[in-house]
């Protein structure tokens, strides 16, 4: 995996020219029209690309024609994912977006061609480290392993009366989750009593190792040992009820046992959390809502532009 050209341009909309090397820095590439703070400061797409296209063109596409600014070989770049790392030479990129909105007749490609394949098969990136690249730079691809910490309460499980079976079940679903999303995640459970100290000190510990999302199973109802969601709101910088709130709703119009959960959303720093009932069953119920806005808080909470 390598850079075979660097490109650039003064005009958006316009073709990039070649260049001997460009220098990244955190607005994006120096000198470039696309550079500036915001999530798609650089673009990338793959020769392999490039001569696939080159047939329904019927003739050769020079690099930097598609407006990327770097050219690779040897890696699939529409089959990473957003959060993704490139190390190039000396650089850091952090993928933020696979493809984009055609442009249309304000494409100088397109307007020859009638399409094009930057918005197929081009990513985007922000820098993470400033550099130069040139020609022939070596490319690192690592994929985002998401951290995912699973915390159960309760007294009797922290004492091995019985067994887990909620924080098993929700990673269970979690990982099957990440595994259709095509994305890795790396799994840390701990079981821990109805207190309040070791929770907090728990979620702080988790949020500053950099884990992605936190799901708290148990503790969220109105019993005198049920601390969750208190804890919970001491740690979290934004809450999202929204999610929540629709739970409680829709389950609690056929069982109004569960319009007495007091479970919390919420986020610490980049860390998502959601408290989730102890049962095994409320755990899929609660899950099965939250996966569908999981992916997109996540890329929310990185500041992506992606809808």
């Amino acid at each position: 995996m390598k850079v075979v050209s660097v490109n650039i341009s003064e005009k958006k909309g316009t073709i990039k020219k070649p260049v001997d090397v460009i220098s990244l820095d955190p607005y994006g590439v120096q000198e470039d029209a696309h550079a500036g703070d915001w999530h798609r400061q650089v673009s990338l797409l793959g020769v392999e690309s490039i001569r696939r296209f080159e047939e329904m063109a019927g003739r050769r596409i020079n690099y930097g024609e598609f407006a990327e600014n770097i050219t690779t070989t040897g890696i699939t770049l529409f089959e990473t994912a957003p959060l993704d790392r490139l190390f190039i030479g000396d650089t850091e990129l952090e993928i933020t977006q696979i493809g984009k909105k055609c442009h249309g007749d304000s494409c100088a490609i397109f307007r020859e061609v009638g399409n094009c394949v930057m918005p197929k098969e081009g990513i985007f990136a922000r820098v993470l480290k400033a550099g130069r690249v040139t020609a022939g730079a070596p490319i690192e691809y690592h994929p985002k392993v998401f951290k995912i910490g699973i915390i159960t309460l309760s007294d009797r499980a922290s004492k091995q009366v019985y067994e887990d079976r909620s924080g098993p079940k929700a990673e269970e679903i979690i990982r099957e989750f990440f595994m259709e999303m095509k994305r890795k995640a790396e799994f840390t459970g701990r079981v821990i009593p109805d207190d309040e100290i070791q929770l907090e000190n728990l979620l702080r510990e988790m949020k500053e190792n950099g884990t992605d999302i936190v799901f708290t199973t148990g503790g969220t109802g109105i019993g005198p040992r049920d601390i969750t969601p208190d804890v919970a709101r001491r740690c979290i910088d934004k809450e999202l009820p929204g999610i929540m709130e629709l739970i409680r709703f829709r389950y609690g119009q056929d069982k109004p046992g569960a319009l007495l959960s007091r479970a919390v959303a919420g986020t610490m720093g980049n860390t998502l959390l959601f408290t989730l009932p102890g049962s095994v069953k409320a755990v899929n119920e609660y899950l099965a809502e939250i996966k569908k806005i999981l992916m997109h808080a996540i890329y929310m909470i990185h500041r992506l532009d992606i809808h």
